[in-house]
C-alpha cells in the first residue's frame, strides 16, 4: 500500500517553494548580521525572538509544541495511529556570530514547510511527524557543538551541559532560564521512529558536480582540543628578542605542525584552529598567554586518534624549547558516523522519484543528526551552497536548491511515516 501511494503521488508532490523562501527571509530579519547574514547566537534575546516566531508558525499550522529541559522545541503533527512512534525532522535556529541565513535554519523551516504542504493537501500519515529545533548546535557561545542533541542522545549529562559557560562566564543553564525557554519535559523521554535532517552542504562538492541533492551516507568524526600556552607578558619595544617568552609565536609554530599533520592524511583529513584568544591582546604587549582550539576531522577514527596524539607529542617540545608551559584539554568530539541504510535509501528513492540529480556525500561538518544517529535510525539530505561557503555572512543558496532539498525531505518522510488513505 505504501509503495502504491508513493508511486501514485510521484513527482507531482512538492512543497510550496515561495512560502519556504519567504519563511527563510522572515526568520533572517531576526538577529541580522553586519554584512547581510545573521548573528542569532544561542540563548540570546535574538534566539528567543526566533524561537517565538517558529512557535507562532507551528501553532498556525495546527501543531502542538513540546519543550524539554534543554530548550529543545518539538512541533508535533498527529498521525492516525496514536501508538506509532513519530518521525522527526529538523535542525537548529541558532547561528554563528557571523553566520548565514540558511545553516540549520533550512532544516527547521523546511520541516515546517512539509507539514504546511501536508495540511494543504490533507495528507495523513500513520506515524506522527515532529519538527525539532535543537538548542546550541553551533557551540560558538557554549562549547561543545550539538550540545542539546548530545544530552538527548545520552552523550552528555544535563548537569554538565548546564554548567557550560560562555566567554563572559555566564552559564548555559542560567541563560536558558533567563530567556524563558527552559521546559519541564525530561530530555531523554522521547523515542523516535526515525530522524531526517535537511542541511546546506557547507562545502563545494555538490555545486562543483552540478548536483541538486546530496545523499549523506556518513559523517566525519571530529575532535576539538583546546590548547593553552603560557609565556610572559612584556613590553614589545623594550624586551630583547632572546629574553622573550612569546606565547603567540609558540602558537604559530604549533599551528604549522597542525597543518602538516592534517596534510599527511590527505585528502580526507582536515585540521585547523578556528578559535583563538590572545592575552592581553594589546598592540604593545608581547602575548603572555594564548588559548586556541584545534579542530581535527576524518571519516576514519584511527586517523583522528593519531592526529590527536601527534598534536601533543609535537607541540610539547616546541613550547619546552621556548621556556613555556602548554596544556591540552579535549573539549568536544564524536566518532565517525554511518547513517541508517533504510533511511538513506528512503532519501535516495525520493530524489529518484522526483527526478533530481544526486550523489552520495560524506558530511565534513558536525550536525545534530550525528548524535541522534546513536538513538534512532537517521539520515541527512544536503543541498548545494554557493562556492561551498558557510559560517560566513555571505553564505548563499538558491530558492530552487532549497525547494529541491525540502521536496526530497517531504517524500522521504512520507515514505517513512506511511501515508494513509
Amino acid at each position: 500500500m505504501k509503495d502504491r501511494l508513493m508511486a501514485a503521488i510521484g513527482e507531482n508532490l512538492k512543497i510550496n517553494s515561495e512560502r519556504l523562501w519567504d519563511s527563510l527571509m522572515e526568520m533572517a530579519k531576526i538577529g541580522p548580521g553586519v554584512a547581510g547574514g545573521n548573528n542569532r547566537q544561542t540563548l540570546t534575546d535574538e534566539d528567543s525572538e526566533g524561537r517565538q516566531l517558529f512557535l507562532d508558525w507551528c501553532k498556525a499550522a495546527g501543531c502542538t509544541m513540546g519543550l524539554d529541559q534543554m530548550g529543545n522545541m518539538f512541533a508535533r503533527r498527529e498521525g492516525t495511529d496514536p501508538e506509532a512512534l513519530p518521525v522527526y525532522v529538523g535542525s537548529h535556529l541558532d547561528t554563528q556570530p557571523t553566520g548565514g541565513k540558511y545553516d540549520g535554519v533550512l532544516g527547521v523551516l523546511g520541516g515546517l514547510e512539509i507539514l504546511r504542504t501536508m495540511n494543504d493537501l490533507d495528507i495523513k500519515t500513520k506515524h506522527p511527524i515532529v519538527v525539532v529545533n535543537w538548542t546550541n548546535e553551533e557551540g560558538t557561545r557554549f562549547a561543545p557543538a550539538m550540545l542539546s542533541s548530545g544530552v538527548f542522545a545520552g552523550v552528555h549529562t544535563q548537569d554538565w551541559a548546564y554548567d557550560r559557560v560562555d566567554a563572559e562566564g555566564k552559564a548555559f543553564g542560567d541563560e536558558l532560564q533567563r530567556i524563558g525557554w527552559r521546559g519541564d519535559e525530561d530530555v531523554r523521554a522521547r523515542k523516535m521512529h526515525a530522524f531526517f535532517e535537511l542541511h546546506i552542504e557547507q562545502g563545494p562538492i555538490l555545486e562543483a558536480e552540478n548536483k541538486q541533492i546530496g545523499i549523506v551516507t556518513h559523517g566525519q568524526g571530529l575532535s576539538w582540543t583546546q590548547v593553552t600556552i603560557t609565556g610572559k607578558d612584556a613590553h614589545t619595544g623594550s624586551t630583547p628578542m632572546p629574553m622573550r617568552k612569546n606565547a603567540g609565536l609558540a602558537m604559530a609554530r604549533v599551528l604549522d605542525k597542525v597543518e602538516a599533520i592534517a596534510l599527511s592524511y590527505a585528502p580526507h583529513a582536515v585540521g585547523a584552529a578556528g578559535h583563538i584568544d590572545v592575552y592581553p591582546n594589546s598592540r604593545n604587549v608581547i602575548p603572555g598567554k594564548v588559548v586556541f582550539t584545534i579542530d581535527f576531522r576524518s571519516p576514519d577514527l584511527t586517523v583522528i586518534t593519531d592526529m590527536e596524539a601527534r598534536l601533543r607529542t609535537e607541540a610539547q617540545p616546541i613550547c619546552e624549547a621556548m621556556g613555556m608551559d602548554i596544556e591540552f584539554e579535549k573539549v568536544g568530539g564524536f566518532d565517525p558516523v554511518a547513517f541508517d541504510a533504510t533511511c538513506v535509501q528512503a532519501v535516495r528513492r525520493a530524489a529518484e522519484r522526483l527526478g533530481y540529480s544526486h550523489m552520495d556525500l560524506i558530511s565534513g561538518a558536525g550536525h545534530d543528526a550525528c548524535w541522534i544517529n546513536k538513538v534512532a535510525p537517521t539520515a541527512m539530505i544536503m543541498c548545494p551552497c554557493v562556492d561551498g561557503l558557510s559560517h560566513n555572512e555571505a553564505e548563499d543558496i538558491s530558492q530552487e536548491w532549497a525547494a529541491a532539498g525540502a521536496d526530497v525531505l517531504l517524500h522521504a518522510v512520507l515514505e517513512t511515516a506511511v501515508i494513509t488513505p
